[in-house]
């Protein structure tokens, strides 16, 4: 473990803590345009109040974690807009102060909420190219070549500040193996979350037991999980971490609904068995196929840190809370 190690020290203390949801959802209900090839990133060269303002509204839902909004913010894809290598990681930075403002104002008026962390968001190549692959995983790069990718951001993100790294969506095995070698290389603390093919796989076609083994003794890997999938994978996922690990586990699922990565939409959900929502007073009334209604079995599955990804608001996210924390 290394010698700032936030998030393993929460859940070693038996906490479960309940993570922000959606940035892009947010940023584009408050007029954000993000149809563009750096995303949420593209805000951060914009309106960066805007993301301070959403990461303090998730926090004011009892979110305890703020994820930055560097997912798809990298050198190579700021280039295109004239960008140097070093004004590009300086917006990596500003990613993670952002959150760091966000928290320090929270905590002002509600000085009982600690302790917040700050997740920095390291997306994968697949995000990069904007292109929906990081939902497919059908991108092959060199381990060095990945590694040369995604050291600079990490730099960024462990200079600025950030309490852990979040390699989020992963749809690759190799680019996993990759990013770890760089944790250990920072000695910065992790989660690693996946995206899958089904509840079984992620999407490269890895079985998750597989991806299991890759993290079970690695100390500098807090929790691993999914993230941005639809709710009926997340429990079958959890079960096939949860047989093979007993390493903490992470889920922030979207919303439900079905993404194009062609038209870059959302259409209606896909829905396809149960969420396992378990019984109603187990979710504090949450509904059954939400976010918050599938928190209980979720929680059951050795899920520690649960949130929203894609399409999910404040809303989910204090839905989830009071599941996780009732008497609060």
């Amino acid at each position: 473990m290394p010698s700032h190690a936030p998030l393993s020290s929460l859940l070693e203390s038996g906490e479960h803590l309940s993570a922000d949801g959606a940035l892009a959802t947010e940023l584009e209900a408050r007029g954000c345009n993000l149809d563009d090839p750096l995303w949420s990133a593209k805000v951060l060269l914009e309106q960066p109040q805007v993301i301070k303002d959403v990461h303090r509204d998730y926090f004011a839902a009892g979110a305890r974690i703020a994820t930055t909004a560097s997912y798809q913010a990298t050198p190579q894809g700021f280039a295109p807009r004239g960008m140097s290598e070093q004004e590009a990681l300086g917006l990596v930075a500003l990613s993670v102060r952002l959150a760091a403002e966000a928290r320090r104002e929270h905590m002002f008026l509600a000085p009982d909420a600690g302790p917040l962390l700050i997740a920095g968001s390291v997306g994968p190549y697949g995000a990069y190219l904007a292109d929906g692959s990081e939902y497919r995983g059908d991108y092959v790069l060199t381990p060095a070549e990945f590694r040369d990718f995604h050291r600079p951001r990490i730099a960024a993100l462990v200079e600025a500040g950030a309490d852990f790294l979040a390699c989020e969506t992963l749809p690759s095995f190799a680019e996993a193996e990759a990013l770890l070698a760089l944790t250990r290389e920072y000695d910065v603390e992790s989660w690693f979350s996946f995206s899958l093919r089904d509840g079984a796989h992620i999407s490269d076609g890895t079985p998750l037991e597989a991806v299991a083994g890759l993290f079970d003794a690695q100390p500098l890997v807090a929790a691993i999980g999914v993230n941005c999938v639809p709710l009926h994978l997340v429990a079958p996922a959890l079960a096939s971490l949860h047989q093979v690990s007993d390493k903490p586990l992470v889920a922030y699922p979207n919303s439900g609904e079905t993404y194009d990565p062609v038209t870059k939409t959302w259409g209606p959900a896909t829905v396809q068995g149960s969420t396992g929502p378990g019984p109603a007073d187990a979710n504090n009334g949450a509904r059954p196929g939400s976010l918050a209604g599938g928190t209980a079995t979720w929680r059951e599955l050795g899920a520690r840190i649960i949130g929203g990804c894609c399409r999910t608001t404040p809303g989910d996210i204090a839905a989830v809370e009071r599941v996780l924390s009732p008497t609060q």
